[in-house]
């Protein structure tokens, strides 16, 4: 099993903030071996049907480059795989829990998440490192009065959880996960509601019992990410 993280605790998290200058907000974020950028970008070219309810708009794009994996994981050319398409909706939807869109009107802003190297729970990490992206962004709108009010209206944060040879383990890398019986991944708000739960027994059924043991770890690590995001 694991040789020096117990079972309850997250990966080590290291965030480079501004990682991209010309973004408005930006950082690297690592979450053990998983390395992603997350950049904000602003536009006023707010989508119909949000406009038309007087709301902005905030929607998110994720890649693997190709280096990010072994083997190589091939360029998308002409359109983006399955996988990458659920999870930017994924991305986006966490991240627009969160928001008072009424309070954006006029603005969207397009979170991007690149993974620069994957070692398991890349969703996840986009979700809590595309937050303090998302947050800088609206500092900077803030302090350029392009806002007069802060729509965040709280945290959200991710994190995944399984179940391996019976034990419940918190925040799977590459081979903890390839090998879990249960995998799921679980965001939450700063308040401790729940924005959205994927759960899938991999390799057997899954009780109540254990499901509810699944839920609890995740909202302690969530919490213990949220303590990191608010430093930023």
């Amino acid at each position: 099993m694991r040789n020096s993280r117990k079972s309850n605790n997250i990966r080590d998290i290291r965030i480079t903030p501004d990682f991209c200058p010309r973004a408005a907000g930006s950082l690297l974020f690592e979450m053990g071996n998983t390395r992603i950028i997350c950049a904000a970008s602003l536009s006023e070219d707010v989508p119909d049907h949000a406009a038309s309810r007087g709301k902005g708009w905030l929607t998110a794009e994720y890649s693997m480059l190709p280096y990010s994996t072994s083997p190589r994981t091939g360029r998308p050319l002409m359109k983006k795989d399955g996988r990458s398409v659920e999870i930017q909706r994924l991305i986006g939807r966490s991240l627009r829990g969160i928001v008072d869109l009424e309070t954006l009107a006029g603005y969207s802003i397009t979170i991007d998440c690149d993974v620069l190297q994957a070692d398991g729970g890349t969703r996840t990490a986009s979700i809590s490192g595309g937050f303090i992206a998302l947050k800088m962004c609206i500092e900077k709108m803030l302090a350029d009065k392009l806002l007069t009010e802060n729509p965040i209206k709280t945290n959200v944060a991710a994190v995944s959880v399984g179940i391996i040879d019976g034990e419940t383990m918190l925040d799977l890398d590459y081979a903890e996960d390839s090998r879990a019986d249960v995998d799921m991944n679980v965001v939450m708000d700063g308040t401790g509601s729940f924005i959205e739960v994927q759960g899938t027994g991999e390799g057997s059924t899954f009780s109540r019992e254990e499901m509810d043991s699944i839920i609890d770890l995740a909202a302690q690590g969530i919490k213990d990410i949220i303590e990191i995001q608010n430093r930023y």
